[in-house]
């Protein structure tokens, strides 16, 4: 499918050499346009158009990144906001994004900045090293590349991540997995965590309100489990009416079981009315309940509810003796009983993810940090 979103010819500070495309001959063997080989939109580019995500450009016959090393700007968040539960629970982690997204999701909750085409909303100008140190200094355990999607800023996301294991700092994508096998290769391999958004579990919502499908996506979701060594969770944003029905939620929960096992943590998070899909009701914390409960009928052990108050669905239990370990309500930590090694101090049994010495946990908070210059 050829997608085109725009032409400027004009060469934008920030750009930087893009992998992952190849040129695509003209009748005499002269190149006529290069083709993205990112993402499975294939994007055909002619000479200072962009793709759809309307950061990577063709400018010379070369494929460049528009939005290199730069940001729309960095928090220090705690990592269960990404949402991550079993990743080093209760630390904080300094969240970034640039601008631009490969899907055109109709419910996007972060449309301002992911569907962005204004430039100069990238405010925050910082090196990969320059990330790294900032989130040493800040005492954040990891980075993560988050509020539009990473895979569009790969090389970016990529060389920050190689700077991050410099200073022993985690990296953590947030991500709706949109990405073609081999870039998945060189990208998830510096990633220690992802969380990456199953948006439905039919291919005709993935068309109709996601611009993408379904497919690419699971075989990103099992290449991540099976062939690499990130940590994988994952999240559903239950949107009321369009996949939030008791057959479709059954379904995607027997996938992960089945494709994935039952290990990998779940998230069923609320829809908010944003976007294109203002006309829409919140999800009911009735329907994320119910999913929950049918996830975990399904055999998975570790499922759970966001975007609202519910302790319950924001507890991590032992699925060996069902001891409540660690105990949120939202992003906050209100008990936690689960050693550095992640054994159940109850019966044993081997919690999957990482932790380790928990103290004092970083808490609901959000706090905006400046990284320009560095």
């Amino acid at each position: 499918m050829e997608r085109i979103v725009s032409s400027e010819p004009k060469t934008p500070e920030s750009a930087h050499p893009a992998g992952w495309w190849h040129a695509l001959p003209e009748a005499g063997g002269k190149p006529a346009r290069i083709q993205c080989d990112l993402c499975p939109r294939d994007c055909k580019l002619h000479e200072g158009q962009r793709g759809a995500c309307f950061v990577r450009q063709n400018l010379g016959g070369q494929m460049v990144l528009t939005t290199y090393g730069r940001s729309s700007g960095f928090c220090i968040d705690p990592v269960e906001k990404k949402p991550l539960n079993h990743f080093y629970p209760g630390s904080s982690i300094l969240s970034f994004g640039t601008a631009g997204c490969n899907l055109a999701c109709k419910f996007c909750q972060n449309w301002d900045i992911s569907k962005s085409r204004d430039m100069d909303r990238l405010m925050d100008a910082a090196s990969p090293e320059g990330i790294a140190a900032a989130a040493a200094a800040y005492g954040a355990q990891s980075v993560a590349f988050t509020y539009n999607d990473p895979v569009v800023f790969a090389e970016y996301a990529i060389d920050t991540a190689s700077a991050c294991r410099q200073r022993h700092v985690k990296t953590v994508a947030v991500t709706a997995g949109y990405i073609h096998a081999e870039p998945a290769k060189a990208f998830f391999a510096v990633m220690d965590a992802a969380n990456v958004d199953l948006k439905g579990f039919s291919d005709d919502f993935y068309v109709k309100l996601c611009g993408g499908h379904r497919q690419p996506v699971l075989d990103t979701l099992a290449y991540i489990h099976h062939e690499t060594a990130c940590w994988l969770e994952i999240t559903t944003l239950l949107i009321p009416g369009q996949n939030d029905s008791g057959r479709e939620i059954k379904a995607l929960s027997e996938w992960v079981a089945r494709e994935l096992g039952p290990d990998v943590p779940l998230h069923f998070t609320a829809f908010h009315p944003d976007w294109k899909m203002g006309d829409l009701p919140p999800t009911p914390p009735s329907t994320l309940s119910l999913s929950r409960q049918i996830a975990m009928d399904a055999g998975l052990h570790y499922v759970y509810t966001g975007n609202v108050h519910d302790t319950e669905g924001g507890t991590t239990f032992c699925p060996g003796c069902k001891a409540a370990l660690i105990e949120r309500d939202w992003y906050a930590i209100r008990h936690y009983d689960l050693p550095a090694d992640g054994r159940c101090p109850h019966c044993g049994t081997q919690i999957a993810g990482h932790f380790g010495k928990f103290g004092k946990p970083f808490g609901a908070q959000r706090i905006p940090v400046r990284l320009a210059g560095r």
